[in-house]
C-alpha cells in the first residue's frame, strides 16, 4: 500500500489556492440535537451549501483548470449521475470550454435541469443507460471518438486532490477534529479528504459509509481489490455505483478505520430528521454521514465530530418516495393482500374492530375486478407505533381475516406496490 503522507501526486494545499475564489468555503457548524443524542459534539461540514450544492464542483474545477490551451479547445466529456456533471458544468463555463456530459436516463429531472443551467450553452447532455456505469462506457467511447479530455468523477489524482479540500476546510475551522464520517460512492471524498486528514492528524478517526444497496467499497475492501457488482439499488444515486476507483481503492484501503454499511430506509428517516429539525434539505447521499450515527455511536462517544453532508441536490418529485421508504424501514407501514370473509359487513368489521384507534388505511384497492365484493384486496396500513404491529396481525387473526404480509415479500411487494 502507498503511503500517502508521501504520495507526491497529491498536493492539497496548491488545490485549496487554485479553488480559491471559485467554490464556496462551506460552512461547519454544530448540531446541538445530535451532539445531545449521541453524547459528543458533532459539526456538519455543509457541502449542500456550495455553489452547485455539492462537493463535486472541487474536483472537477480542480482538473479542468489545469488542462493545457489545446486541451480546452477540443472539450471535455464527463459521466456523472448528477452532481459531477453540475461541478463539470459550472467549471466549463467558467473556463470557456465546450463540455459534452453523459447521464443515466434515471437521473432526476432537478439535476438535468441545473446541469443545463450551469453550464449555460457551453455544456451539451445526452442522456443514456440505467446506471452510471452504464452510460460511463456511453462517454469514454465519445471522448475517444472525438478527442476530447475526459474528466472522471472519482478516480484520477487531479479530481481526489480537489474534493480533499474539503478536509483542509475543516481542519482550518476546527484543528482538534478527532473524527471525521464521510460518504462513499466511487471513493473520492474519502480518498481525497481522507489522505489530507490523514497527514494532518495521523490518529485521527475516519469512518466511510455507503448505501446497503451499492456496497462497493465494502465489497473492494472484502476483496482486496476493486469489485464490479451484479446488481446494485440506484435509490441513493450519489452514491450508487458498480465498482469503486482503481486509486481511490488503494487510498480509502490505506487511511480509513472503517467502512460502514446504511440502509436506504434509515437514509430516507434521515432525510426527512434533518428537514423537519434542522430545515436542512439534503439529497440521499448527503444524508449518509448522520444516517451512519447510530452505527458507531460507541466509537465517536466524547469526540469532536465532523459528518460531512456532501450534498443537497433532492428532488421535491423524490419526496413521497421518500416518506415511503422511511415508514417502511421504521415499522410503520405494512401492505397486506387480504381476502375478507364472505358473510355481510366484512370490510366494517375490519375497520372497527381490526384497525386500531391510531391505524390509518392509506390503500386499498381490489385486486379483482370481477370479484369486488369478496375477492382479495390490496391494503395499505400505517400505524401511530411500530410496536401496535402484532396486535394488529391477532386481531386480524382473531376476526378470520386471512392475509399475507407483503412487507415480507420482496418479489411481491415490487409486483403489487
Amino acid at each position: 500500500m502507498m503511503d500517502t503522507a508521501k504520495n507526491t501526486q497529491l498536493d492539497f494545499d496548491a488545490a485549496f489556492a487554485r479553488l480559491n475564489g471559485v467554490v464556496k468555503n462551506t460552512p461547519l457548524e454544530y448540531n446541538a440535537g445530535l451532539s445531545e443524542k449521541y453524547e459528543c459534539e458533532i459539526y456538519l461540514k455543509r457541502e449542500d451549501l456550495q455553489v452547485v450544492r455539492s462537493y463535486k464542483l472541487r474536483g472537477a474545477y480542480n482538473m479542468i483548470s489545469q488542462l493545457n490551451e489545446e486541451q480546452l479547445s477540443r472539450g471535455v466529456v464527463c459521466a456523472s449521475a448528477g452532481n459531477h456533471a453540475q461541478g463539470v458544468a459550472f467549471s466549463c463555463k467558467k473556463l470557456g470550454t465546450k463540455g459534452v456530459i453523459f447521464m443515466p436516463e434515471i437521473t432526476p429531472k432537478q439535476k438535468v435541469k441545473q446541469t443545463e443551467m450551469f453550464g449555460n450553452g457551453n455544456v451539451e447532455l445526452v442522456l443514456t443507460g440505467d446506471t452510471f456505469d452504464d452510460c460511463l462506457k456511453e462517454a469514454l467511447a465519445y471522448t475517444e471518438a472525438h478527442n476530447m479530455t475526459f474528466i472522471p468523477p472519482f478516480d484520477n489524482y487531479r479530481v481526489i486532490e480537489g474534493q480533499g479540500t474539503v478536509g483542509v476546510e475543516i481542519m482550518n475551522d476546527l484543528p482538534d477534529v478527532e473524527a471525521v464520517i464521510m460518504p462513499v460512492g466511487g471513493g473520492g471524498l474519502a480518498a481525497g479528504a481522507g489522505s489530507y486528514f490523514r497527514q494532518q492528524k495521523p490518529d485521527i478517526l475516519l469512518i466511510g459509509v455507503e448505501p446497503e444497496g451499492a456496497p462497493s467499497m465494502v465489497g473492494a475492501f472484502e476483496n482486496n481489490g476493486p469489485v464490479t457488482l451484479g446488481t446494485i439499488d440506484r435509490f441513493v444515486d450519489g452514491a450508487a455505483v458498480k465498482r469503486v476507483g482503481s486509486l481511490t481503492y488503494e487510498l480509502c484501503r490505506e487511511v480509513l478505520d472503517d467502512m460502514l454499511l446504511v440502509p436506504e430506509g434509515k437514509v430516507c428517516t434521515t432525510i426527512l430528521k434533518l428537514y423537519n429539525e434542522d430545515a436542512i434539505v439534503v439529497e440521499p447521499a448527503g444524508a449518509l454521514s448522520v444516517a451512519v450515527l447510530d452505527l458507531c455511536k460507541e466509537q465517536i462517544k466524547g469526540k469532536k465530530v465532523v459528518c460531512v453532508i456532501s450534498g443537497g441536490n433532492n428532488d421535491i418529485e423524490r419526496m413521497q418516495e421518500i416518506k415511503e421508504k422511511s415508514l417502511l424501514y421504521e415499522g410503520l407501514k405494512h401492505y397486506f393482500i387480504v381476502r375478507f370473509p364472505q358473510r355481510p359487513g366484512a370490510l366494517k368489521l375490519f375497520v372497527n374492530n381490526v384497525l386500531g384507534p391510531g391505524d390509518d388505511i392509506t390503500r386499498f384497492e381490489f385486486i379483482k375486478k370481477t370479484s369486488k365484493e369478496n375477492g382479495p384486496a390490496l391494503v395499505g396500513i400505517e400505524l401511530k407505533n411500530a410496536e401496535d404491529y402484532p396486535a394488529l396481525l391477532q386481531r386480524m387473526e382473531a376476526h378470520r381475516f386471512d392475509v399475507i404480509e407483503i412487507n415480507r415479500d420482496q418479489t411481491l411487494f415490487e409486483y403489487l406496490v
